[in-house]
């Protein structure tokens, strides 16, 4: 039997040579609509999930996005994995525009975002001080090296509000605290994978140097697109790569992470809420 691997990331990541049994599905959460519908595809034995992050046609800002909706419809779905793909300013003069980056590590510096799937009567505390998945990472890096990608092995990813980019004293803050990468998207999605126990990883697509280089002009989105554009190609090749290679078995704790988080007396919890959150809690709590 197969894995199914969720892949969020941008509108055309789907179109890959070799992806077989492509269909679109549309699935409803009890917290919205995702950001579109999900398109399902056959690679190998494995199926692919692909969830354009900002809708086709990029319409939905990142302050906008239904995390929740999202990582809910892949884990109903039947992912067990999931890969986070995604644009980022480069805060480091080694990691270079065009280079990819497999973080291990987030800041958050966004404002007011839903990251949790808990609330309503019903409260759990997971463990996230390794908030990415060790062995799904550690395959992205490798795989990322046999497509003969430039890939930073490891990295802090600081999670900005947006949507306008940094300004310098930001981006120079930043820096002094060692992180690697500034980005809008993935940390509410690692967050609520952990909670869904999914197994979790970014590739992150470095296509400028943030505003911190004097010697470069601020970010332009213009120039953005193109590096974005040479990056999914290689992203692609990446995915393609590692996911026919994804067992259902990771030996990793991700799939078990709630196993003493919830901390609220089943009992207490509200029936809706149990209902709501079956593909999430239903192993531990029933409905």
């Amino acid at each position: 039997m197969g894995t199914t691997i969720g892949i969020i990331g941008g509108s055309g990541l789907y179109e890959m040579e070799g992806l077989a049994d492509v269909h679109e599905e549309t699935v409803e959460t009890p917290f919205g609509a995702p950001s579109d519908a999900i398109i399902r595809g056959r690679l190998a034995e494995n199926e692919l999930l692909f969830l354009p992050r900002h809708g086709r046609g990029h319409r939905i800002l990142p302050s906008e996005l239904p995390f929740r909706a999202n990582l809910w419809a892949l884990k109903k779905l039947g992912a067990t994995h999931v890969i986070a793909v995604g644009a980022v300013g480069s805060l480091r003069e080694e990691i270079v525009p065009g280079h990819l980056v497999v973080p291990d590590q987030f800041l958050d510096r966004t404002q007011g975002r839903i990251g949790t799937f808990f609330g309503n009567g019903v409260v759990a505390h997971i463990a996230f001080g390794d908030p990415v998945c060790p062995i799904l990472r550690s395959a992205l890096v490798e795989a990322a090296r046999r497509v003969e990608a430039t890939v930073h092995d490891g990295g802090t990813y600081v999670c900005m509000e947006g949507p306008q980019f940094s300004t310098r004293a930001e981006s120079e803050l930043y820096r002094s605290w060692g992180a690697s990468v500034i980005g809008m998207t993935n940390l509410q999605e690692a967050k609520l994978a952990r909670e869904a126990e999914l197994c979790f990883a970014t590739l992150a697509l470095a296509t400028d140097y943030d505003c911190w280089r004097q010697d470069t002009e601020e970010v332009a989105i213009a120039d953005v697109l193109a590096v974005l554009n040479a990056n999914v190609t290689m992203a692609k090749r990446v995915i393609l790569e590692v996911a026919p290679g994804i067992g259902p078995s990771t030996g990793c704790d991700c799939d078990h992470a709630l196993e003493h988080a919830i901390i609220t007396d089943p009992a207490r919890i509200p029936e809706q809420v149990k209902r709501d959150l079956a593909p999430i809690i239903g192993r531990y709590v029933g409905a």
